[in-house]
């Protein structure tokens, strides 16, 4: 496996992926996660991949995997309040939203996290109460629990999670 940055080429099988995606979360428990508000949007991926903040995961050919990925200081704005806790560093981190995986390829999700984690070894992520899926995922890969953020796409709490080299 291998991450590029997506290119708008890729974006009829993004959207297949996050299609994909919300169907999962839903037979999983997760049902208002991604899929009241047919999350992402496409409009979003487009600026995602224009901006460069938008990577795939490659496996034989084919893009197996989908993420956003930024780095810098303060750069989520959600992230700014956490309650029932806090952030374990305030140095300039990296962050990944809207990781999704076509669930062809075993551990692809594992690997896209791996390799943000590696860009700069300070990753900040957030996920559903609901998402016992990914929550087991960033646990497993040695993410630390640190609070409840709020997003502004819904109401519904977001558990985040840090990890720290």
């Amino acid at each position: 496996m291998f991450i590029r940055k997506s290119s708008m080429t890729d974006l009829p099988v993004i959207m297949k992926i996050y299609a994909r995606a919300r169907a999962f979360m839903a037979e999983s428990g997760n049902p208002r996660q991604w899929g009241p508000n047919c999350w992402p949007p496409e409009e979003l991926i487009r600026n995602d991949i224009a901006e460069g903040d938008s990577y795939v995961c490659e496996h034989d050919g084919e893009v197996c995997a989908v993420f956003y990925y930024v780095f810098g200081k303060d750069i989520e704005p959600t992230y700014a309040r956490i309650d029932g806790g806090k952030w374990l560093s305030d140095e300039p981190y990296g962050v990944v939203h809207r990781i999704a995986s076509s669930g062809k390829v075993k551990g692809a999700g594992r690997f896209c996290l791996n390799w943000a984690f590696e860009q700069c070894r300070h990753l900040r992520i957030d996920t559903h109460e609901d998402n016992k899926v990914m929550q087991n995922l960033v646990t497993k890969l040695g993410f630390e629990y640190c609070g409840i953020i709020y997003v502004h796409e819904d109401n519904d709490p977001r558990l985040a999670y840090e990890k720290l080299a």
